[in-house]
Protein backbone atom coordinates (compact mmCIF):
# COMPACT_ATOMS: atom_id res chain seq x y z
CA UNK A 1 0.00 0.00 0.00
CA UNK A 2 1.53 3.64 -1.28
CA UNK A 3 2.00 6.31 2.04
CA UNK A 4 0.64 9.52 1.42
CA UNK A 5 1.10 12.62 3.52
CA UNK A 6 -1.25 14.99 4.16
CA UNK A 7 -1.19 18.15 5.48
CA UNK A 8 -3.66 20.35 7.55
CA UNK A 9 -3.43 24.36 7.32
CA UNK A 10 -4.68 27.48 8.23
CA UNK A 11 -5.07 30.28 10.71
CA UNK A 12 -6.20 30.23 14.43
CA UNK A 13 -9.07 29.00 15.48
CA UNK A 14 -10.19 26.97 12.44
CA UNK A 15 -10.43 23.26 14.03
CA UNK A 16 -7.58 21.78 12.46
CA UNK A 17 -6.95 19.84 15.78
CA UNK A 18 -10.33 18.39 15.73
CA UNK A 19 -10.61 17.48 11.89
CA UNK A 20 -7.10 15.79 12.28
CA UNK A 21 -8.75 13.17 14.49
CA UNK A 22 -11.76 12.81 12.23
CA UNK A 23 -9.75 12.57 9.21
CA UNK A 24 -7.49 10.05 10.60
CA UNK A 25 -10.42 8.12 11.28
CA UNK A 26 -12.05 8.30 8.12
CA UNK A 27 -8.54 7.18 6.33
CA UNK A 28 -8.24 4.48 9.24
CA UNK A 29 -11.95 3.04 8.14
CA UNK A 30 -10.64 2.90 4.27
CA UNK A 31 -7.90 -0.01 5.07
CA UNK A 32 -5.20 2.25 6.14
CA UNK A 33 -3.02 3.21 9.14
CA UNK A 34 -2.55 6.50 10.20
CA UNK A 35 0.66 8.63 11.80
CA UNK A 36 -1.29 11.85 13.28
CA UNK A 37 1.44 14.73 13.73
CA UNK A 38 1.89 17.83 14.80
CA UNK A 39 4.12 21.33 14.04
CA UNK A 40 6.54 22.42 15.67
CA UNK A 41 6.98 18.75 17.11
CA UNK A 42 6.47 15.37 16.23
CA UNK A 43 9.61 14.05 17.09
CA UNK A 44 11.87 14.64 20.50
CA UNK A 45 14.32 17.00 18.92
CA UNK A 46 11.32 19.45 17.40
CA UNK A 47 9.33 18.98 20.62
CA UNK A 48 11.96 20.51 22.59
CA UNK A 49 12.27 23.11 19.63
CA UNK A 50 8.28 23.77 20.20
CA UNK A 51 8.95 24.65 23.53
CA UNK A 52 11.44 27.57 22.68
CA UNK A 53 8.97 28.92 19.73
CA UNK A 54 5.49 28.77 21.42
CA UNK A 55 6.53 30.27 24.90
CA UNK A 56 7.53 33.64 25.92
CA UNK A 57 6.36 37.02 24.79
CA UNK A 58 5.50 38.14 21.24
CA UNK A 59 8.76 39.54 20.49
CA UNK A 60 10.65 36.80 21.99
CA UNK A 61 12.19 35.64 18.11
CA UNK A 62 12.52 37.79 14.99
CA UNK A 63 10.96 35.94 12.23
CA UNK A 64 14.11 35.07 10.74
CA UNK A 65 14.93 33.39 14.17
CA UNK A 66 11.32 31.89 14.41
CA UNK A 67 12.35 30.38 10.48
CA UNK A 68 15.88 28.96 11.31
CA UNK A 69 13.84 27.30 14.28
CA UNK A 70 11.21 25.80 12.62
CA UNK A 71 13.41 24.66 9.97
CA UNK A 72 15.57 22.97 12.20
CA UNK A 73 12.31 21.01 13.92
CA UNK A 74 10.85 20.19 10.63
CA UNK A 75 13.87 18.67 9.69
CA UNK A 76 14.22 16.35 12.72
CA UNK A 77 10.85 15.30 12.40
CA UNK A 78 11.17 14.68 8.50
CA UNK A 79 14.11 12.53 9.22
CA UNK A 80 12.65 10.45 12.69
CA UNK A 81 9.14 10.27 11.97
CA UNK A 82 7.66 11.46 8.28
CA UNK A 83 9.73 9.61 5.82
CA UNK A 84 10.24 6.50 7.82
CA UNK A 85 5.84 6.13 8.37
CA UNK A 86 5.41 6.73 4.52
CA UNK A 87 8.50 4.53 3.63
CA UNK A 88 6.47 1.92 5.90
CA UNK A 89 3.32 2.41 3.31
CA UNK A 90 1.39 4.69 6.15
CA UNK A 91 -0.18 7.69 5.63
CA UNK A 92 1.04 10.92 7.66
CA UNK A 93 -1.79 13.17 8.80
CA UNK A 94 0.03 16.60 10.10
CA UNK A 95 -1.45 19.61 12.22
CA UNK A 96 0.88 22.39 10.57
CA UNK A 97 4.12 21.45 8.27
CA UNK A 98 6.12 23.86 5.98
CA UNK A 99 3.26 26.45 4.46
CA UNK A 100 2.34 27.62 7.69
CA UNK A 101 6.15 29.00 7.52
CA UNK A 102 5.54 30.14 4.52
CA UNK A 103 2.83 32.20 6.05
CA UNK A 104 3.67 33.08 9.27
CA UNK A 105 6.91 34.34 8.98
CA UNK A 106 6.70 34.77 5.36
CA UNK A 107 3.66 36.20 4.65
CA UNK A 108 2.82 37.86 7.81
CA UNK A 109 6.46 38.24 9.09
CA UNK A 110 8.35 39.52 6.35
CA UNK A 111 10.15 37.16 4.73
CA UNK A 112 10.43 36.51 1.31
CA UNK A 113 9.03 32.96 0.43
CA UNK A 114 12.41 32.11 -1.31
CA UNK A 115 14.15 32.43 2.03
CA UNK A 116 11.48 30.05 3.54
CA UNK A 117 11.72 27.45 1.06
CA UNK A 118 15.79 27.06 0.41
CA UNK A 119 15.90 26.50 4.48
CA UNK A 120 13.27 23.96 3.69
CA UNK A 121 15.60 22.64 0.55
CA UNK A 122 18.23 22.45 3.28
CA UNK A 123 16.80 21.09 5.90
CA UNK A 124 14.24 18.89 4.90
CA UNK A 125 15.58 17.96 1.28
CA UNK A 126 12.56 20.21 0.06
CA UNK A 127 9.82 17.58 1.04
CA UNK A 128 6.34 18.42 0.10
CA UNK A 129 2.99 17.02 1.03
CA UNK A 130 0.43 15.00 -1.43
CA UNK A 131 -2.41 17.24 -0.66
CA UNK A 132 -2.23 20.14 2.07
CA UNK A 133 -5.53 21.20 3.01
CA UNK A 134 -6.39 24.58 4.42
CA UNK A 135 -9.27 25.18 6.48
CA UNK A 136 -10.60 28.80 6.23
CA UNK A 137 -12.98 30.83 8.90
CA UNK A 138 -14.48 34.51 8.26
CA UNK A 139 -12.33 36.46 10.95
CA UNK A 140 -14.50 36.94 13.75
CA UNK A 141 -16.28 33.43 14.08
CA UNK A 142 -11.97 31.89 14.06
CA UNK A 143 -11.36 34.60 16.86
CA UNK A 144 -14.68 33.20 18.93
CA UNK A 145 -13.60 29.70 18.28
CA UNK A 146 -10.02 30.51 18.85
CA UNK A 147 -10.84 32.19 22.47
CA UNK A 148 -13.37 29.78 23.54
CA UNK A 149 -10.75 26.79 23.17
CA UNK A 150 -7.73 28.87 24.73
CA UNK A 151 -9.51 30.34 27.72
CA UNK A 152 -7.15 33.12 27.19
CA UNK A 153 -3.94 30.92 27.71
CA UNK A 154 -2.96 31.82 24.44
CA UNK A 155 0.33 31.15 22.65
CA UNK A 156 2.97 33.49 20.95
CA UNK A 157 1.17 33.03 17.83
CA UNK A 158 -2.03 33.86 19.15
CA UNK A 159 -1.17 36.77 20.72
CA UNK A 160 -0.80 38.28 17.52
CA UNK A 161 -3.33 41.02 16.52
CA UNK A 162 -5.56 41.06 13.69
CA UNK A 163 -3.75 42.59 11.31
CA UNK A 164 -1.01 39.64 11.47
CA UNK A 165 -3.83 36.63 11.34
CA UNK A 166 -4.90 38.55 8.19
CA UNK A 167 -1.82 38.37 6.14
CA UNK A 168 -1.30 34.79 7.13
CA UNK A 169 -4.87 34.11 5.75
CA UNK A 170 -3.77 36.30 2.86
CA UNK A 171 -0.95 33.86 2.37
CA UNK A 172 -2.59 31.24 2.18
CA UNK A 173 -4.76 32.25 -0.31
CA UNK A 174 -1.93 33.05 -2.19
CA UNK A 175 -0.18 29.56 -2.04
CA UNK A 176 -3.47 27.68 -2.89
CA UNK A 177 -4.33 29.47 -5.98
CA UNK A 178 -0.42 29.15 -7.46
CA UNK A 179 -0.56 25.23 -6.30
CA UNK A 180 -4.22 23.90 -7.00
CA UNK A 181 -2.98 20.74 -7.43
CA UNK A 182 -1.26 20.30 -4.23
CA UNK A 183 -3.09 22.54 -2.04
CA UNK A 184 -7.03 22.95 -1.51
CA UNK A 185 -8.89 25.02 0.60
CA UNK A 186 -11.98 24.03 2.67
CA UNK A 187 -14.19 26.01 4.08
CA UNK A 188 -14.47 25.28 8.11
CA UNK A 189 -18.19 26.62 8.42
CA UNK A 190 -20.85 24.21 9.79
CA UNK A 191 -21.34 21.53 11.69
CA UNK A 192 -17.52 19.15 12.25
CA UNK A 193 -19.00 16.06 10.40
CA UNK A 194 -19.60 18.66 7.53
CA UNK A 195 -16.29 19.80 7.57
CA UNK A 196 -14.72 16.34 7.63
CA UNK A 197 -16.87 15.26 4.38
CA UNK A 198 -15.26 18.43 2.58
CA UNK A 199 -11.86 16.96 3.88
CA UNK A 200 -12.69 13.54 2.57
CA UNK A 201 -13.71 14.77 -0.78
CA UNK A 202 -10.36 16.76 -1.13
CA UNK A 203 -8.32 13.57 -1.06
CA UNK A 204 -10.62 11.14 -2.63
CA UNK A 205 -8.55 10.78 -5.20
CA UNK A 206 -5.99 9.09 -3.07
CA UNK A 207 -8.48 6.99 -1.71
Amino acid sequence: MTGRFITLEGGEGVGKSTQLKALADAITARGHNVITTREPGGSEGAEAIRALLMQGGEDKWSARAEALLFAAARADHVEKLIRPALARGDWVLCDRFLDSSRAYQGGAGGLSDDDVMTLHRIGSEGMLPDRTLILTLPDNEAESRAAARDGGNVDRFGAKNRAYHRRVAHAFATFAEAEPERIRMINAQGSAGHVTARLIAAIEDFL
